[in-house]
């Protein structure tokens, strides 16, 4: 008493292996988006946050840096997580280091094209 044939068992069988193959390839293109995704935006953000921690914890009194607000100043005194910026002459402020959004060193500045 089989109520199933064993030739239709077999079909069903080969269609469950296609139709795993269908669903892996309707995700492929979603995979493929993330991946570039990675290369194109996450990573090369990714280098740019360590550069500039790496030029934050090693600024150096007489560069010149940008604060995330806006304000732009030379380093006159480094301490460990806070850095005096002279602003103005004789016009000095104390920031965060973690504050810096920018470090250039004055040495190795381009000249102005005027």
């Amino acid at each position: 008493m089989m109520l199933i044939s064993p030739a239709y068992a077999q079909t069903a069988g080969g269609a469950a292996q296609a139709s795993g193959i269908a669903s892996f390839l309707s995700f492929a293109p979603i995979i493929l988006v993330f991946i570039v995704f990675y290369f194109l935006m996450i990573r090369p953000q990714q280098r740019r946050v360590k550069a500039l921690q790496d030029a934050v914890s090693a600024v150096k009194k007489g560069d010149s840096v940008v604060t995330a607000g806006g304000i732009v100043g030379r380093v006159t005194k480094v301490e460990d997580s806070i850095v005096e910026v002279e602003i103005a002459p004789n016009t000095r402020v104390r920031i965060v280091k973690a504050t810096i959004a920018e470090v250039t060193n004055p040495l190795s500045a381009k000249p102005a094209n005027d």
